[in-house]
């Protein structure tokens, strides 16, 4: 039995420069934390008493004889990646739902892929596990998604990544003061609004416009480097507030489908109640929206947005782990 357990994430800025149609051509960067909110996955070689090969425990129950006939893209996909033979059973639990926006597709990769590895006896490097999950993703799922994801996921931390030509790509972990760093952490408040969507067919509206909005990317790309500026000074935290702010701006002007109007509106009671900035994560169209606000004004922001869920978190510096391990 292998138990692996991956982190999701929380993107400030640079989304959308993570796509391999926009940096391998103009370069891309993100600015992006792990969170201990976590995939955990399960899996095992399956016995060979029963009438199914393999077992997959989703938010469906999949019993098959072949490999091929399993539903879930990443399962299948990554059992072909790694050679899997044998019948397996995988579970997937998760501590908060698929779908919305904190890359929990590309944890789960991530996650598979490293329990995977581990039942065949190998101990991967975390640049390896991020290099195969962007493959099986991109290449084997053909899903429109970015690289940022699989990064986060497979490292931890709170990072600046740079994206170069060739599907190269560069850490460089986020330096802060402790006390700096609590304080930034004390504005972020992580709202859940209701809506799930795929995140690949958002995205893919996306992709097919990056030709036409070079000058609103190359901006946003620019962001992430004056949101490090802010953070590495003592300049008031408001200010990132206000960056997270206009990046919103930008990025809903990308496409129609990031946002809606109950999303809007949601936001704009934010804004009234006193947040300073924020913004929808992940490709948009639903899952979670991140504010911005000084601690003070929260409980005002809380109550105004009472229906919907507030989800405290703590940022998360380990990226996937083998968290049992009985080969």
């Amino acid at each position: 039995m292998i138990i692996s357990r991956t982190p999701l994430r929380i993107s400030f800025f640079g989304g959308g420069t993570d796509y391999p149609a926009w940096f391998e051509k103009n370069g891309g960067a993100v600015l992006a934390t792990a969170i201990d909110k976590y995939i955990y996955i399960t899996c095992r070689y399956l016995p060979p008493f029963f009438e199914h090969k393999s077992r997959i425990v989703w938010s469906l129950i999949e019993l098959v004889k072949d490999t091929s006939k399993i539903e879930h893209p990443s399962v299948r996909e990554c059992l072909k990646f790694m050679k899997i033979e044998k019948g397996i059973e995988i579970h997937c639990d998760a501590d908060l739902p698929s779908r919305t926006g904190l890359g929990s597709s590309s944890s789960f990769t991530v996650g598979l892929l490293n329990s995977l590895y581990a039942l065949k006896g190998t101990m991967v490097s975390k640049e390896q596990l991020a290099k195969d999950a962007i493959y099986v993703e991109q290449d084997l799922i053909k899903e429109n998604v970015g690289s940022q994801d699989q990064i986060l996921a497979s490292f931890g931390g709170f990072n600046l990544i740079e994206f170069k030509p060739g599907s190269d790509f560069r850490i460089f972990p986020v330096i802060l003061d402790s006390e700096r760093l609590k304080l930034f952490h004390s504005y972020l408040m992580l709202v859940f609004t209701g809506f799930t969507r795929i995140a690949s067919e958002v995205a893919g509206e996306l992709v097919k416009k990056t030709p036409e909005k070079k000058v609103e990317l190359k901006t946003m790309y620019a962001m992430v480097y004056e949101a490090i500026k802010i953070l590495n000074s003592n300049t008031d935290l408001l200010e990132f507030g206000k960056l997270l702010n206009e990046n919103w701006k930008l990025k809903r002007s990308l496409s129609d489908k990031i946002t809606t109007p109950v999303i809007d509106e949601i936001y704009s009671l934010a804004q009234k109640a006193g947040a300073t900035g924020g913004k929808l994560l992940g490709a948009g169209g639903g899952g979670f929206l991140l504010l911005f606000a000084e601690p003070e004004v929260q409980p005002k922001i809380k109550s105004e947005l009472k229906q919907f869920l507030h989800v405290p978190f703590q940022f998360e510096n380990l990226g996937s782990q083998i968290i049992f391990y009985n080969p």
